[in-house]
């Protein structure tokens, strides 16, 4: 992978807090959140560079609410997300995208548990999970839903600035 420009850094690094602000910006509503469309759009557009923002994102969130055990998780859920979305990229139905956020949404929880068995065993890691089951609920259809809606006009927005502004390959 060749060095990054200072235009490319600079994009990746608006758009790595294009997605701390839209996640605060919808906060009011329960885990029905931007962060998941938006990370699977970095894969598709920017390729592996997207990671860059998606790890801008992450620093952000350590750097505001602290650090935990979630934030051990926040280091490889959105890496399995953006993993599977670049192996899905030449996808074009919002449905097909919509059920992969969706899906994601579901087992979020489920991943976040691999830290707390690590830190407290099985009996901590399922008790925090199905504790969670009535928000991944929530988590799953909000990104069905934001993905179905709003997947392919934001494709074509990041699209059309990856030609104006960058260089990167999809």
């Amino acid at each position: 992978m060749k060095k990054l420009s200072a235009r490319e850094l600079a994009l990746l690094g608006l758009l790595g807090a294009m997605l701390f602000a839209a996640k605060l910006a919808m906060a009011q509503l329960p885990n029905i959140e931007p962060v998941s469309l938006l990370v699977m759009l970095l894969a598709v557009c920017y390729g592996w560079r997207g990671l860059y923002a998606v790890y801008i994102y992450v620093f952000l969130e350590c750097a505001v609410w602290g650090l935990g055990l979630w934030s051990i998780a926040y280091l490889y859920v959105w890496l399995i997300l953006f993993c599977l979305a670049r192996l899905l990229r030449r996808m074009e139905s919002p449905l097909g995208w919509a059920t992969l956020s969706g899906c994601f949404g579901l087992l979020f929880g489920g991943l976040c548990a691999l830290v707390y068995w690590a830190a407290g065993g099985w009996a901590a890691a399922i008790s925090w999970w199905v504790a969670g089951i009535p928000m991944d609920l929530i988590h799953g259809m909000g990104n069905f839903a934001v993905a179905l809606i709003l997947f392919k006009p934001l494709r074509r927005w990041l699209t059309r600035l990856n030609q104006r502004y960058g260089v990167f390959p999809s």
